[in-house]
């Protein structure tokens, strides 16, 4: 009975700050405008010489400075998916208005996930070993390139010593960060949590190995390259970045005055159990977990405004996925707002969910749902509201954000207006 009764008392949870890195905006404000504006991130890969790709582009971040929050011995002791996690955190914890001398230092947490590390320092050691032998690999490279040590990193930069944790779930990491971090708070392992993804992953073998999976988009014209759910879509745009959110016990912002932005009130997890790369066919094991996430939150289908998809690009992922939508929502499919961020930014990978969360949480405060960017036209099983051609402006309640990945990963997490 003890234990039952604990489990029912469930604390709410809100969003109290956010940071971003990304393709069209190095912080929270420019990034949302860009937004607004259906700024495009994409272009020429810069990083290597792509002669030999058949892929030419990408999404990278711009004009990236780390110095306002790292010192230069710091960011060399980091590699990039650190630095850009580090700085959205830090970011968001300037946004949220804490000060960590005022806190429980153990009563404050971290999850923030990378769906493959630092591909670039693995890429360089190889290359380096060959050449000049074991004895002269940087002795930081496991440190530097190991998944985790982005939460860590943000740890050691933050003081959080709490919960300090990273899922790699592919592209479904950022969302599952984010619900893990939500149920950490909801059932009182902390009080505070830093939650989201990173990634940097635009490097010669990160795009040869999507590459070669013919998951990456071949155009080379950036209006037309990352175009989920049109019937000319031909595979994602690889992008980086990072999102990062301060979620906070509700009872624990209200004391402290917090600035409080929403309240996160769902979240489902599931596996496909089917293939390695290509979701369920049917959609059953998405569709299970947007089910799960609006059962927890005790809403009905049609008390949901709008769903950011995961909506890469690729033809498996957006039929699959609309198929899912269908199967979880019935009639009331045809009555949601969809649209996908990655028209604009690429796939972030690990780092999308949290990107996109921040979306989802800035639609709900201005009542603006971006369309999807460069997608014209659909076909026919592709049948529902894409939010095409123009931005739409209406109170958003409720907003789903998806999230699948490679493995059959899926997170769903359902965030409301907060109300007292």
């Amino acid at each position: 009975m003890e234990v039952g009764k604990e489990i029912s008392m469930k604390r709410r949870v809100v969003v109290t700050g956010m940071g971003a890195v990304t393709p069209i905006g190095n912080d929270v404000e420019s990034f949302w405008n860009a937004v607004k504006q259906g700024q495009i991130g994409i272009d020429k890969i810069t990083r290597f010489d792509t002669s030999d790709y058949k892929v030419k582009i990408a999404a990278e971040v711009k004009d990236f400075d780390p110095g306002k929050y790292l010192d230069a011995r710091s960011a060399r002791r980091m590699e990039l998916f650190s630095q850009y996690a580090v700085v959205a955190a830090l970011s968001a914890m300037e946004d949220a208005g804490i000060c960590m001398e005022q806190e429980d230092p153990f009563r404050v947490g971290v999850i923030v996930g990378s769906g493959v590390g630092s591909l670039q320092a693995t890429e360089t050691a190889v290359l380096k070993m060959n050449e000049k032998g074991p004895s002269r690999v940087d002795p930081l490279l496991v440190p530097k390139m190991i998944a985790n040590m982005a939460a860590g990193n943000v740890s050691i930069a933050t003081g959080a010593r709490g919960k300090c944790t990273n899922v790699v779930t592919a592209c479904a990491t950022g969302t599952h960060c984010i619900g893990d971090a939500f149920r950490a708070i909801a059932y009182n392992d902390a009080d505070v949590m830093l939650a989201g993804g990173t990634e940097a992953a635009i490097c010669p073998i990160g795009v040869a190995g999507f590459m070669a999976l013919t998951a990456l988009s071949t155009s080379e014209d950036p209006a037309r390259a990352s175009i989920p759910f049109d019937r000319d879509r031909g595979g994602f745009v690889m992008g980086e970045g990072a999102g990062i959110v301060v979620l906070e016990e509700l009872e624990h912002a209200r004391r402290r005055g917090a600035r409080i932005l929403a309240e996160v009130v769902g979240y489902g997890a599931t596996g496909d159990a089917y293939h390695i790369t290509s979701p369920s066919e049917d959609g059953s094991g998405a569709a299970r977990a947007m089910t799960d996430a609006m059962a927890e939150a005790g809403i009905a289908p049609a008390d949901v405004d709008y769903i950011n998809a995961h909506g890469t690009g690729t033809h498996h992922n957006d039929l699959f996925e609309t198929r899912a939508i269908k199967a979880a929502f019935g009639e009331a499919a045809y009555s949601l707002k969809i649209n996908s961020t990655k028209s604009m930014i690429g796939h972030l990978l690990g780092a999308a969910g949290g990107v996109e969360f921040i979306v989802c949480v800035k639609s709900i405060q201005e009542g603006f749902i971006h369309r999807t960017v460069g997608t014209e036209q659909t076909e026919e099983e592709l049948d529902l509201d894409y939010v095409l051609g123009s931005p739409v402006r209406q109170d958003v309640n409720y907003v789903m954000s998806n999230s699948l990945g490679f493995g059959g990963h899926n997170a769903s997490i359902l965030l409301r207006k907060y109300e007292e």
